[in-house]
């Protein structure tokens, strides 16, 4: 899969955005600290989410930015469309000239793969993932807290 960091980047800020823009616009510099991307690989990615209507900007004093949706309207396939990137997973980028300027012969199938995996981010939404990492933290809490199981294992030792 060509999925690349623009992918990738995109998803996990808008993300951070979900996560932490309930009460104000969040700044691309407090992104950039919280998740270590560059600020101006943000920008860029951020141009192109508002472009897609994903992300509004707010201006001023306490500016930022804001989902335009609700995290549950928003799908992860659409984060990855919007900063153009591609799911595709064929060697030829969909063009079919993958053998010598011909179709190869797995050509269908991973042109087949490459609609699968739209079609499975197409299926998530932003709330989906914050739900299923909140649900993970709060069973890694639930283990912490649980009191750990007595030892009932006796050591005898030989008395001579």
């Amino acid at each position: 899969m060509k999925l690349t960091t623009k992918g990738r980047y995109a998803v996990t800020a808008m993300l951070d955005l979900a996560i932490h823009a309930e009460s104000k616009p969040i700044t691309l510099s407090e992104i950039s600290e919280r998740q270590g991307i560059s600020l101006s690989y943000l920008e860029q990615l951020f141009a192109k989410l508002r472009k897609n209507e994903l992300v509004k900007s707010v201006r001023g004093p306490g500016g930022g930015y804001q989902l335009f949706n609700s995290p549950a309207d928003i799908v992860v396939a659409k984060v990855i469309d919007a900063v153009n990137e591609s799911t595709d997973v064929t060697a030829c980028g969909g063009k079919g000239n993958c053998h010598d300027g011909k179709q190869c012969i797995t050509h269908d199938l991973w042109c087949e793969l490459s609609e699968q995996i739209h079609q499975f981010l197409s299926g998530i939404t932003l709330q989906n993932v914050i739900d299923k990492q909140k649900a993970k933290e709060e069973a890694q809490r639930e283990d912490n807290l649980r009191p750990s199981e007595p030892n009932n294992t006796f050591i005898l030792s030989q008395v001579s």
